[in-house]
């Protein structure tokens, strides 16, 4: 786990109004990320729904990363944080709207690293 000293500040975005039906949320964010040229980007609330997702378990390993889910139904967003990227691999497709507030640590930059030891790209934090 990175150490980054003492506090740091944030700002709260918001991508303009919900996200909205057939869209993709993931790529969506991705976009809007890349947009405001977010540097620690962490998504703070979502709520709302979707269709279809792809998902990567918590339980894949470096040598099995294929245990992945597929979804496809009517799933309820009733909570959602943490930062963009990791788990959610795509096909995470609106239903009705998803309301997203996106906050960024301005003192911090976030960066993915491949991990040798879980053979998977790991968040590492570091001081802008």
């Amino acid at each position: 786990m990175s150490q980054t000293g003492q506090g740091s500040s944030s700002n709260i975005y918001s991508p303009r109004g919900p996200l909205w039906p057939g869209s993709g949320a993931a790529g969506s964010l991705q976009a809007f990320v890349k947009e405001a040229g977010l540097k620690a980007p962490f998504i703070m609330s979502c709520v709302g729904s979707v269709t279809k997702a792809t998902l990567r378990l918590a339980n894949a390993t470096a040598s099995n990363t294929n245990e992945v889910l597929h979804l496809s139904g009517r799933y309820e967003i009733v909570s959602l944080g943490g930062t963009v990227g990791g788990h959610v691999l795509g096909g995470l497709e609106v239903f009705t709207t998803a309301e997203v507030v996106i906050g960024e640590a301005t003192q911090l930059q976030f960066e993915r690293e491949l991990d040798e030891q879980t053979g998977f790209p790991e968040l590492v934090v570091q001081r802008r």
